[in-house]
């Protein structure tokens, strides 16, 4: 299984669109495999989801992203965990054992801004 998680400086973003960078990992048999870092490469409505699917991505986490981004992954079969904080290595590792769990996105609770735009206003 392919992922993808937003990152930013070693840990998960809160927007997944608008992280600095992604972390690329490989899980086989609950083990992480090949793990690289990735630079964005860009914020545009329906671009992410063709990006990271053409990748072969298939589970997303994030802190929180837009509704209408959630619908676009939905849409290339990729599972989006979101509400998700802390660093990207310790939830890799609860990933592994079968114990992250998802919540609320970030995005979706009101009280999360960026740059003076709530998440649910633009889109991936």
């Amino acid at each position: 299984m392919k992922i993808a998680i937003s990152t930013d400086s070693g840990n998960v973003s809160p927007h997944f669109g608008r992280c600095p960078e992604f972390t690329i990992v490989e899980i086989e048999n609950n083990q992480i495999g090949e793990k690289k870092l990735i630079p964005n490469p860009g914020h545009e409505p329906g671009f992410l989801p063709r990006f990271l699917s053409e990748l072969g991505v298939e589970v997303i986490i994030a802190g929180g992203a837009g509704q209408r981004a959630q619908m676009l992954f939905t849409e290339k079969n990729i599972q989006m965990i979101l509400g998700i904080v802390g660093s990207v290595d310790e939830n890799l590792d609860l990933l592994c054992q079968g114990k992250l769990a998802g919540g609320e996105s970030l995005c979706s609770s009101g009280g999360h801004d960026h740059g003076g735009r709530d998440c649910h206003h633009h889109s991936n």
